[in-house]
C-alpha cells in the first residue's frame, strides 16, 4: 500500500497561482488538530506525509509540527512556494525541526511566465533563492513541482535543461497534469492546454532528466502521451502496486481515501481497445479542458511496464530496448543563472 499521506496544514497563501485547485479559504487548524491527523497516519502505517495547503509555511506551528511527526517516527516532506524558505534563518529552523525533503513549486525557468501564473511579481526571485539555499544545508533532498500548463506547454524541456545545469542538488521532479476542478482555472481559462500541446516538450524533459540521472513522475497525463516513460506515470505504477492515497482536507472533502480504482478517470470508447488500458488512468475528468478524442489506442506489451514498475528482473536482457530514451536535439539552454538576493 502507499505509504506516504497528505495534510493539508492550510488554505492561506502569498501568492494567486492561476490554476490553483485549493485556493484561501480562512481554514486552518491548530498545532493539537494537525498531530492528532499525524498520529493517524502513524496507526494506519504510513512512513511519510507531504505538508501542504495552501503555502504551508504560513502556519505559525509548522515548525512544531515536523518536530512531532520526526519524533512519532513519520517522515515530513513539505511543499511550497519558497518565499518564506528563501529566508536562510527560516529555512534553518524548519532544518532544525527535523524537515529533510522539500518540494519547490517552480512552473517555467522564464521569470517573466512564472511570475504571471503565480501572480506575484518577485515569485521567480524567492523560488530560485529558496533552492540555492537548500545546498547550504546537510542532508536536504531537493524536488521540484512543475504544474502543466498552457503558459509553459511549449518549453517544459528548456524548464528541465535550466534545472540540471543550475541545481544538481534537485533529485527529483513531478509533472502535475493540471486539475480544471476549481473556480480558479474558470476564472483563468488561459491556463487550458490540449495534450498535443505538451506531448512533445514534456517527451523531451523527461529525456534530460533520465540522462541526467534526476528521477521523475507525470500525474494526469495518460499512456498514449507518454509511452517511453509508462512506467513513470503516477496513475499507472498506483494501479499496478494497488496502492491508496490518503489526504486529510481542510474543506469539506475531509479525509479523503483513494482507492487504485480513483485512479482510473475519463476514457473514449476506442481506449478498451488498447493493450495498456488496465494499466493506464486515461484523461482527468473535469469540465471541458481534456477531449477523450485525443487518446489513441496502443498495442504493446504491458509486461515491461509492469516489471519495470515492480522491480522485477527483465525477462531477457534487452527487453526495455524500444522503450528507451532515444537522441533528440533540444532547444537552446538558458544564460548561465544569476541568483537574486533575497533579505532573511
Amino acid at each position: 500500500m502507499a505509504n506516504i499521506g497528505y495534510l493539508q496544514v492550510t488554505r492561506d497563501c502569498n501568492q494567486h497561482c492561476r490554476f490553483c485547485s485549493n485556493p484561501p479559504s480562512g481554514l486552518d487548524r491548530t498545532l493539537e488538530e494537525d498531530k492528532r491527523l499525524v498520529d493517524d497516519f502513524v496507526r494506519r502505517g504510513y512512513e511519510g506525509v507531504i505538508l501542504t495547503g495552501g503555502e504551508p509555511t504560513l502556519v505559525g506551528h509548522l515548525p512544531d509540527l515536523i518536530r512531532h511527526c520526526v519524533v512519532v517516527g513519520l517522515e515530513p516532506r513539505l511543499i511550497t512556494n519558497g518565499q518564506r524558505i528563501a529566508s536562510p534563518s527560516y529555512l534553518a529552523a524548519l532544518h532544525d525541526a527535523g524537515l529533510r525533503i522539500i518540494h519547490c513549486s517552480l512552473h517555467s525557468h522564464r521569470p517573466e511566465v512564472h511570475n504571471f501564473i503565480t501572480d506575484h511579481d518577485k515569485a521567480w526571485e524567492y523560488i530560485v533563492t529558496a533552492m540555492a539555499n537548500c545546498a547550504d544545508l546537510d542532508g536536504i533532498s531537493l524536488r521540484v513541482n512543475c504544474v502543466l500548463n498552457r503558459h509553459n506547454a511549449g518549453h517544459l524541456d528548456e524548464v528541465m535543461r535550466f534545472l540540471v545545469e543550475n541545481f544538481p542538488q534537485v533529485h527529483h521532479v513531478i509533472f502535475n497534469g493540471l486539475d480544471p476542478s476549481n473556480e480558479r482555472c474558470d476564472q483563468n481559462r488561459d491556463v487550458y492546454y490540449r495534450l498535443r500541446d505538451v506531448e512533445i516538450p514534456l517527451a523531451r524533459a523527461m529525456r534530460i532528466l533520465d540522462r541526467a540521472g534526476v528521477t521523475f513522475r507525470v500525474e494526469r497525463v495518460p499512456l498514449c502521451f507518454m509511452l517511453e516513460y509508462a512506467h513513470f506515470s503516477t496513475e499507472t505504477r498506483k494501479l499496478v502496486k494497488s496502492e491508496e492515497r490518503m489526504i486529510h482536507f481542510l474543506d469539506g472533502k475531509g479525509t479523503v481515501r483513494q482507492a487504485p480504482g480513483a485512479f482510473v478517470h475519463r476514457k473514449h470508447a476506442r481506449c478498451g481497445a488498447c493493450s495498456l488500458d488496465g494499466i493506464c488512468g486515461g484523461v482527468f475528468e473535469r469540465g471541458d479542458m481534456y477531449d477523450p478524442e485525443e487518446l489513441t489506442p496502443l498495442f504493446v506489451d504491458p509486461g515491461p511496464i509492469r516489471r519495470r514498475i515492480l522491480g522485477e528482473p527483465r525477462a531477457t536482457a534487452n527487453e526495455d530496448d524500444a522503450s528507451a530514451p532515444s537522441a533528440a536535439t533540444h532547444r537552446a539552454a538558458p544564460s548561465s543563472l544569476h541568483l537574486p538576493l533575497v533579505a532573511s
